[in-house]
């Protein structure tokens, strides 16, 4: 498929991690290619076994952190003047904090997802911003996957740091599951039907 070509919500967007067996060689994942053959297979948090190319998928995000590269300006006072300066610095990555609807049996301390939080290790993730429902979240089964719609996708490598209980007494309990960002984002691509 193409990039999203319309002004719409991204209401069925989705952010994944890859769980293969072995960890792939970070410094030197770069590529498209590279990328898309990581979330080749879908394996669910409980009782899934990491293998080559499998992922999992974060369900029941309520919402999404600003992702990309944030700007790198930095402002400079100047002696005399009424307003500051700005000047090319170096970017910050940024945290990237999602607010989850909490479904606790999906980050039990048995579940893949439950495992990663905090355990150091570098994962690498997908963010599929989708207007429309596909068939599927794998990547590389043609037209089953994410491929079937029209849909912009970024990788990064990162860190889940931390997961925070948000107990609601009148609405549905929440989480704030915060990610770092290990690397910088590679993308936007598009993952095309095959």
């Amino acid at each position: 498929m193409s990039h999203l070509s319309s002004i719409g919500a991204g209401m069925f967007s989705d952010l994944a991690l890859a769980m293969p067996s072995t960890p792939p060689d970070f410094a030197t994942l770069d590529t498209k290619a590279e990328f898309d053959a990581l979330f080749a297979t879908e394996i669910e948090s409980s009782g899934g076994t990491k293998a080559a190319n499998t992922f999992v998928r974060v369900k029941n995000v309520r919402e999404f952190p600003s992702l990309g590269t944030p700007p790198n300006i930095v402002n400079v006072p100047v002696y005399g003047a009424k307003t500051s300066q700005q000047i090319q610095g170096q970017s910050d990555s940024p945290n990237l904090e999602l607010t989850i609807n909490l479904v606790a049996s999906d980050w039990a301390d048995s579940t893949l997802l439950g495992a990663a939080v905090g355990d150091g290790n570098q994962y690498v993730f997908r963010f599929a911003l989708m207007n429309t429902e596909p068939t599927g979240y794998d990547s590389t089964t043609g037209t089953t996957g994410i491929g079937s719609v029209e849909n912009s996708v970024w990788y990064f490598i990162g860190k889940i740091e931390a997961l925070l209980l948000n107990p609601q007494l009148t609405d549905a309990n929440t989480a704030t599951l915060t990610l770092s960002a290990q690397s910088e984002f590679f993308g936007i691509y598009t993952v095309d039907a095959a």
